[in-house]
């Protein structure tokens, strides 16, 4: 079938299931260095830089509203693409990665819930635990190459997009500011003018791009997160059709999503992971935090709530004849599978900062609760992959 003269081309996602080890590694060097130097005589220089004024936003704002902008478009163009042409594009497909990520949001939501129950304050971080690093996870499986089969590696990134997904709608339902119906008419006006470029059949990619940055400014000014206007800039950029296969390689979407994946994976990403990661480990800070409720909810949802959660559902899913298990994996694999899904980093952080905007002390917390939960869930998942018995060989499905 790979040799087919009209397969579709495959999307920046795809790719990296065969090259995902780079961008995953420098995403974990960069929380690393980040820790290093949060810990050390340079921690002042750290945290002031990323406090400095640059044209009226902090330098950590810019990071986290502006760049990572940049990521959530990505994100829209891959979940776009493939909910109309890829794995997710019919609905027998969808079925079970849609039920593994429903469990995978839910158990770990639960979880962090049950432990701050208590606590109004730290009840806001309860999406926290809810979400998968897809660089974080495919970076692990390839550490693991061949003894994982490729179906699994699909279907761990069609479980991460529906859980992209389920984050960007909470993000924008549940972490919103006081709203500006001004701001928001004019990112109305905006995103009403890419729909009528797209439905008039415009292709050039200059346009969409131009009138993206204008959405943004109006998004960051309205009170709802301005990485939303990356989202609703991926929904207007058009997927052409071509004859005798679904996608078009010079699709502007197409264009553009594999334009945009090598700045994501090797620039915005670790920039992200440098500027968030970093948290000193002294003070009452460090591992004593893990005692927190904030630290103790985001840790045991990533490491406990994925796996029951992500697992559970699956197995449930399958035996009620909801779905098949991917080609090639057996239960033990499908259940390391699960734990890889606790590694929240990028957009478990991302959610904690908008949770805990106004708290140096819970955005603390919440990054020693992030990164221990999914630090131990890549040791324990690469460990139960890296032992699981091998059921067969597989190919993408």
């Amino acid at each position: 079938m790979t040799g087919a003269p009209n397969h579709p081309p495959a999307s920046a996602f795809r790719k990296l299931l065969q090259h995902e080890a780079a961008g995953g590694l420098i995403l974990i060097a960069s929380a690393v260095v980040a820790l290093i130097v949060a810990n050390s005589p340079a921690a002042l220089l750290y945290t002031g830089t990323l406090k400095s004024d640059v044209l009226g936003l902090s330098v950590l704002h810019w990071v986290n509203d502006a760049l990572m902008a940049v990521f959530f478009l990505l994100i829209g163009l891959e979940i776009k693409r493939e909910l109309l042409d890829g794995q997710l594009a019919s609905w027998p497909h969808r079925i079970l990665p849609g039920i593994a990520a429903a469990g995978g949001m839910a158990a770990p939501a639960l979880i962090y819930l049950a432990i701050n129950w208590s606590s109004p304050v730290t009840l806001r971080g309860w999406a926290i635990p809810a979400a998968t690093d897809i660089a974080f996870s495919l970076g692990v499986l390839a550490i693991l190459s061949k003894r994982v089969p490729v179906s699994l590696k699909v279907f761990l990134t069609a479980v991460a997009i529906l859980d992209d997904l389920g984050a960007i709608v909470i993000i924008a339902l549940f972490y919103t500011d006081a709203l500006s119906p001004m701001m928001l008419g004019g990112a109305a006006l905006v995103f009403a003018a890419l729909l009528m470029m797209n439905r008039a059949g415009v292709r050039m990619l200059t346009p969409y791009l131009m009138l993206g940055a204008l959405l943004w400014f109006f998004v960051l000014k309205s009170g709802v997160h301005a990485t939303i206007a990356g989202v609703l800039l991926a929904l207007t950029i058009p997927l052409t059709r071509a004859k005798g296969r679904p996608d078009d390689e010079h699709s502007p979407l197409h264009r553009l999503e594999h334009a945009l994946h090598p700045w994501v994976a090797f620039l915005v990403l670790p920039i992200f992971g440098f500027a968030n990661a970093g948290v000193p480990l002294g003070g009452g800070v460090g591992l004593a935090a893990l005692a927190q409720p904030v630290a103790l909810g985001s840790m045991l949802g990533l490491f406990v709530g994925k796996q029951i959660g992500i697992f559970g559902a699956v197995w449930l899913a399958v035996k009620a004849g909801l779905g098949r298990k991917p080609a090639g994996a057996g239960w033990t694999q499908i259940y390391g599978l699960a734990f890889l899904c606790g590694i929240g980093f990028t957009m478990s952080l991302f959610i904690g900062l908008l949770a805990f905007d106004s708290s140096e002390a819970l955005q603390s917390q919440t990054k020693v609760g992030v990164l221990a939960g999914s630090v131990l869930s890549a040791i324990v998942g690469w460990l139960v992959l890296r032992f699981a018995p091998k059921t067969g060989v597989s190919k993408p499905g």
